[in-house]
């Protein structure tokens, strides 16, 4: 009796496993075709997105002007922001709405500007939601032909100083260029 207990007892558990093992041969397939349909995108590192700002505030300094400047992830997230010595407590929100609107549309800041300047029935553009900001100083982040982010820079006396600055961190981490170099 003893030895037959023993036996049905090996023999449950391994017909267990053989169900198991069966369903997974068979489920697998789904599994693997499911993570293939989900989207593959590039995040923007913390440390480029710090680089980034110090490289914008470090060009602003040398010029003299007192900034803050934003750097946001492709979703609009704040991912790296400082603020200079003596900047103005506006330049803040202006510098974190400028890189999310740079993102967020995927075009700088500057450009978005003249473009409802131009064409008025874009003007609704500027009402999209309250962290659209319409002032130059915002730019995309593209690295490797994807926008991971964007950045901005608020405090210097003009929207093309915004955006020197703005472009110097896309320099520094080795983004693609936004703004025309000047002659």
């Amino acid at each position: 009796m003893v030895c037959v207990c023993l036996l049905q007892m090996r023999a449950v558990p391994i017909a267990y496993r053989l169900m198991i093992a069966t369903a997974f041969v068979i489920l697998t397939p789904n599994m693997v075709l499911a993570s293939d349909d989900l989207p593959k995108e590039s995040v923007l590192p913390l440390s480029l997105a710090g680089k980034a700002v110090h490289a914008s505030l470090d060009a602003c300094n040398k010029d003299g002007y007192r900034v803050s400047v934003s750097v946001v992830d492709r979703a609009g997230v704040l991912r790296a922001m400082v603020r200079a010595d003596g900047a103005g407590p506006h330049t803040v929100d202006s510098s974190r709405k400028k890189a999310y609107t740079a993102a967020s549309l995927r075009r700088p800041t500057t450009e978005l500007a003249e473009l409802i300047n131009k064409v008025p029935t874009l003007q609704a553009l500027r009402d999209m939601n309250d962290q659209v900001l319409m002032l130059g100083g915002g730019l995309p982040i593209e690295i490797g032909g994807e926008i991971v982010g964007g950045i901005g820079v608020g405090g210097a006396p003009g929207a093309h100083l915004d955006d020197a600055c703005a472009q110097a961190g896309l320099d520094a981490i080795g983004a693609a260029s936004k703004v025309p170099a000047t002659k």
